[in-house]
């Protein structure tokens, strides 16, 4: 929802810093120009993953993808930002070629067709700097990937609109799987690291920031080395920072193809391009471009710098030089492997400071003062070590080859959102660190008894309040009398309800108009955090003239409970001490199945193990909440849905079953 006056503010601060300074699924027809997977390194003795290479990026590297990039731009005529990063997020370099727009316009295409000015919602229409669109793309780009696949923004726009596959004719089908994802890495949350220009101790730690979030528009690929993912491009250049609504077409998108220019050499392996893996039958997509369409490749970075374009600063993000990437895995990137001290399972990995010190050890509570018996850190340490036990066990569904284990992050929180401790899987792709935070602070905000009033006193969040009471026709909802999953929250802030009925109502916590949604503008969680992504845009193009964005998202009261903003995609649920609520956990990086239940399963038998804790009773989970649809129609609310047979051990199915 725009507040009047907002995107014009925006505008003149834009032109007053500026004037001081695209089909069908199945494979691509040509390569992509990436070289085969060396063989999988088997895990050492005693442990159940492989560790990734320590692979980088040199300023040699970072040169020749941006020159390449540079010369394909030439070559369509087509001036344009360029920006590469690193695996943890770490801006490599922008280069700005001349004649390059310097804003580019996030779309108004909505449901309903293209918005005039007074029709637009959310960001929608905003102009933003051409450099923070280009960083959000190649963060996307190497936050989505692993070494077991390679996603790229193109894949990212695939999977978070109203109808998945988004095209004419799949209406009726239901959203995106990652439908929301977009608003998370956001410049205010407390998880992403900032750029520190001064360096030192944590300089280079990620995960970073990403000025716009994730990207939907198609120009932003991953960096691959060996096998392993290094970094991500993004290309910036047609003035429209956009989505693509139909997949049945092949687009042929020069800022796809430039940025597709940039990785030759440094490409995804093609057995783990989203192009061979299938999503609840639907294979994704990885990019309309191919190899074919490119001209000779320039990969001397003297020939263009300079005369073609110069590198610039980005405030909050580059200092206007080329910095080598750092190599996951490492201190310096701030995400490495455990120590025992830390964390028992040899197998995962942990964020660091950058000087030794891990950023969220295991802990109990901060919370006594609410919930009287808050969660130990021994009931910490117990849950978080039963979820990656079931993680370890799991069968990815997005990762290469077939039968590889699930990667992911797992966070949890007490009630209060404070965090208690994160571990990850070796491989598991960035974006689920910041996004695993959000979906467990999500689940334990709306099963909280303070949500209603806490919304209420933060005027965007305010009328939702209402809307979910109506429309569940409960004059109580949102005050602690139903747990709520993120599977369940996510039900209600879909377009349409039930999910992709295209002749329902919108979900109350989507756009009040299914008319005007688009990735850009989804209704509670875009609100949230509109306010914060403006001003930290105004503050890049404003050279850090006005201030930052606060590190913590939402102007939520006590708002460490939402502190990264909200997540509507499955993959948490509410921890309880008999019928309180003492917290909850979070989890993403691989299918939301597998993250509900790494989620679910992890909670109860970490339960089981320390007793005392574990999932909401039964009767007070959001599956027990029906909707009433008119013409004597019901639907429930979900809470979870596991896999069937998931396990790699056992042929087990059912196994959320009964819990």
């Amino acid at each position: 929802m725009r507040r009047s006056g907002r995107i014009w503010c925006l505008s003149a601060s834009l032109a007053l810093a500026l004037s001081g300074c695209g089909g069908g699924g199945g494979s691509n027809p040509s390569p992509i120009g990436g070289t085969p997977a060396p063989s999988p390194t088997p895990p050492p003795s005693g442990r159940l993953f492989a560790d990734p290479a320590l692979e980088s990026l040199t300023t040699g590297d970072v040169q020749r993808i941006i020159a390449q990039a540079a010369g394909e731009a030439q070559a369509r005529n087509l001036p344009s930002t360029i920006a590469v990063t690193d695996r943890v997020g770490n801006v490599l370099a922008v280069f700005r070629m001349n004649g390059a727009p310097q804003t580019t316009r996030i779309s108004t295409r909505q449901i309903g067709g293209l918005a005039t000015a007074a029709e637009t919602v959310g960001l929608q229409g905003t102009d933003v700097p051409a450099s923070a669109a280009a960083i959000a793309k190649a963060i996307t780009g190497a936050y989505l990937s692993s070494g077991g696949n390679a996603f790229s923004s193109r894949t990212a726009s695939q999977i978070v609109q109203e109808h998945f596959p988004p095209a004419p004719n799949t209406v009726g089908l239901e959203s995106g799987p990652l439908f929301g994802v977009q608003f998370s890495q956001l410049p205010c949350s407390d998880l992403s690291e900032r750029f520190n220009p001064a360096g030192g101790t944590g300089a280079l730690i990620g995960p970073k920031r990403s000025p716009l979030g994730l990207s939907a528009d198609p120009g932003g690929f991953p960096l691959y080395k060996n096998g392993v993912v290094v970094g991500g491009i993004g290309v910036v250049g047609d003035g429209d920072y956009g989505f693509d609504p139909n997949i049945l077409d092949i687009e042929v998108n020069a800022e796809e193809a430039i940025a597709l220019a940039g990785i030759q050499g440094f490409a995804p392996p093609p057995e783990i391009l989203a192009d061979r893996i299938p999503v609840d039958g639907t294979t994704l997509r990885f990019s309309d471009m191919t190899v074919a369409d490119l001209s000779p490749l320039q990969a001397n970075f003297g020939a263009i710098n300079g005369s073609a374009g110069t590198l610039i600063p980005v405030t909050a993000y580059t200092d206007g030089t080329i910095r080598p990437g750092t190599a996951y895995g490492t201190e310096a990137s701030g995400v490495r492997r455990t120590t025992a001290a830390e964390f028992a399972l040899p197998d995962a990995y942990v964020l660091t400071n950058g000087a030794g010190t891990g950023r969220y050890p295991i802990r109990g509570g901060t919370d006594a003062a609410l919930v009287g018996q808050p969660l130990t850190a021994a009931e910490a340490r117990a849950i978080l070590e039963e979820a990656f036990t079931v993680l370890s066990r799991a069968r990815a569904q997005i990762r290469r080859p077939l039968d590889s284990r699930m990667q992911a992050t797992i966070s949890l929180v007490d009630s209060q959102g404070a965090i208690l401790g994160i571990v990850r899987s070796p491989d598991g792709p960035m974006f689920g660190t910041d996004v695993s935070l959000q979906k467990a602070r999500t689940a334990t905000f709306f099963s909280n008894s303070v949500a209603a009033a806490q919304m209420s006193a933060f005027a965007p969040s305010a009328p939702y309040v209402q809307r979910v009471r109506t429309f569940l026709g409960d004059a109580n909802a949102l005050t602690g009398n139903f747990a709520f999953a993120d599977r369940s929250g996510g039900n209600l802030a879909r377009p349409y309800f039930p999910d992709g009925e295209v002749a329902q109502l919108p979900g109350p916590l989507s756009v009040e108009q299914s008319s005007k949604f688009s990735p850009f503008a989804v209704g509670l969680q875009s609100d949230l955090i509109e306010d914060n992504v403006v001003q930290h845009v105004v503050h890049i193009v404003t050279n850090g003239g006005a201030a930052d964005t606060p590190r913590r998202c939402t102007g939520i009261p006590q708002n460490n409970r939402l502190a990264n903003g909200i997540q509507i995609f499955p993959g948490s649920v509410p921890i309880y001490r008999g019928n309180t609520l003492v917290g909850g956990i979070g989890v993403s990086g691989d299918g939301i199945d597998q993250d509900d239940m790494v989620s679910f399963l992890g909670a109860h038998n970490g339960g089981l193990r320390v007793g005392g804790v574990g999932n909401a009773p039964n009767a007070i989970r959001a599956d027990r909440i029906v909707v009433q649809l008119g013409n004597n129609r019901q639907v429930r609310l979900r809470y979870v849905s596991c896999p069937f047979a998931p396990f790699l051990d056992t042929a087990q199915q059912n196994v959320c079953e009964g819990l």
